[in-house]
This record gives C-alpha cells, structure tokens and sequence, in this order.
C-alpha cells in the first residue's frame, strides 16, 4: 500500500508524540529536554493549524512521520517565511517519506503565498543538510554552541529556500483558509514523488 500524506487531526496526537519522544530523549535534533505532555503538544498543533499545514505520513493507516511549518518571526514584515519541522518514525528512514511530506508542505506554502522557508538544522547533520539540498535549500551561517544537551555544546546552521519572489506580493493566506481543491491538488503530489 502506498504512503498516503493527509493533514494531521488533533486525534493524531499521541502517534506524533510517540514519533518525537526519541527525538527529545535521545538525540540533539530538537533542543527540547522535556517530552511535551499530549496537552502541550495538542495546544501547538491547534495554533500551528490556525496558520500553516500541519500533515502526517500513514503507512496502512499507521502515522509514520509529520511536517510542519510555523512563523520565521513574529514582526510584520517576516510573515511570508517561515520555519519547517519534520520528524520520521525511527524505522522508517531512507523510504522516501520525507521527501513526501516536504513537496506536499512547500505546495501548501506556494498556496499561502509564502516566499521563503527556513530550516534550523542542530550541526552536523549530514543526513538532514543533503536533504534539505534535494529540495535546493541554501547554508546561510552557523551559529556556533548555540544550544547545550546530552552534556554537550552544538552548533546550528540555517538553510534557506525562496518559494516564489515576486515584485507584487500578495497577501498572506492562512492555511485554514485555503480552498478543499487547493488542498487536495497539494496532497495528490505526494503520490508523484
């Protein structure tokens, strides 16, 4: 059975926790030291949705991976970027989902007039960095021991994208405003890649 991309429900909660749990506890790809509770992670979700997509990656029904996108900053004149997070079931790496997730999400973005899109990648991180070059991010800079975990200092670096410059730009359009059929034309690219 195919992987199936959909937007992710406030009921997919736990599947998702359960996905970014390891990430927090044994890792320093999230600079998280605390496994949210099912509250917190529900409050975050709800407010991501208000504005950007949130989607979830299903193999036979089973949540396997998620992406998200959320503010670059919060003045004015950053609302047309914004910071991409993806995270992957542990088992299910090097299949391709990610790659699902993020044509899917930089659809939905392109829809809601983003221009650019941003990804903070603890370094190094060979593995995310060649990723985030598959879809023609940039290295921008390195800040350096930018966060401490797992009794260690790391380094983080960004990498940038631009969706779509334009001279006349257009109007944000949140994500809970975008038409069904934009929606579904989004997520019917999943199924190209």
């Amino acid at each position: 059975m195919p992987i199936k991309i959909r937007i992710a429900q406030i009921e997919d909660v736990e599947d998702i926790l359960r996905i970014y749990a390891p990430y927090v506890l044994n890792t320093n790809i999230t600079f998280e030291y605390d496994v949210p509770t099912l509250d917190e992670m529900k409050s975050r979700m709800q407010k991501t949705l208000e504005t950007y997509p949130y989607l979830v990656a299903l193999d036979d029904e089973r949540i396997i991976g998620y992406a998200y996108a959320s503010p670059f900053h919060s003045r004015a004149a950053y609302q047309w970027g914004s910071e991409l997070s993806i995270y992957l079931d542990q088992h299910y790496h090097g299949q391709s989902i990610g790659k699902k997730l993020y044509s899917v999400l930089l659809a939905l973005l392109k829809c809601m007039n983003v221009q650019n899109v941003y990804a903070c990648i603890t370094h190094p991180n060979e593995k995310s960095e060649r990723f985030h070059a598959f879809f023609d991010f940039q290295m921008v800079g390195c800040f350096h021991r930018a966060g401490y975990k797992m009794g260690n200092w790391h380094d983080v670096v960004w990498m940038e994208k631009a969706i779509d410059h334009q001279q006349h730009i257009e109007a944000l359009i949140p994500f809970s405003q975008l038409t069904h059929e934009q929606i579904e034309s989004c997520l019917a690219l999943c199924y190209d890649k």
